[in-house]
């Protein structure tokens, strides 16, 4: 089949593709090649947006890199979301009591049922200091596609 008549992945494609997400060094984040390729549906969150986008208009069989800036992935770090949280306040949206640890990632119940996490910075007497940053939050990534199928 020619590049010209290879379908080509829109915002409701279903694919068969292998990928990589790296550090900008290169260290694998999470990668599917030397495994199994994924299969997913476009728009149901298997992927994050950002990466769906730099999907779009791709064709089936393309193999390619993206370098991403932190305002492409993750985005900047915001020294806003580095918050100190009551132990109070702790015990009552996470696991009450838990021997919690600098660098654990602690999962917090939000008001209406959601959920949304933070790590660890430093633990005090009477509350902790939590990053809710995402942990790729300030470093460009590469993402890397391999376009299996497209239908």
């Amino acid at each position: 089949m020619s590049s010209t008549n290879a379908p080509v992945v829109t915002e409701s494609s279903y694919l068969t593709l292998h990928y990589r997400l790296a550090t900008a060094d290169g260290t694998d984040l999470i990668t599917t090649f030397g495994s199994t390729p994924a299969t997913l549906l476009l728009g149901q969150g298997q992927l994050a947006p950002f990466l769906e986008q730099r999907l779009l208009g791709l064709a089936e069989g393309t193999h390619t890199t993206f370098d991403l800036t932190p305002l492409d992935a993750f985005g900047e770090r915001n020294p806003d979301l580095i918050q100190v949280v009551t132990k109070k306040t702790l015990d009552e949206n996470s696991e009450p009591d838990a021997d919690y640890q600098v660098g654990d990632l602690v999962d917090f119940r939000a008001p209406g049922g959601g959920r949304f996490a933070g790590v660890l910075r430093e633990m005090r007497a009477n509350d902790a200091v939590f990053d809710f940053n995402h942990p790729l939050a300030g470093q460009p990534l590469k993402f890397e596609v391999q376009l299996i199928s497209v239908l």
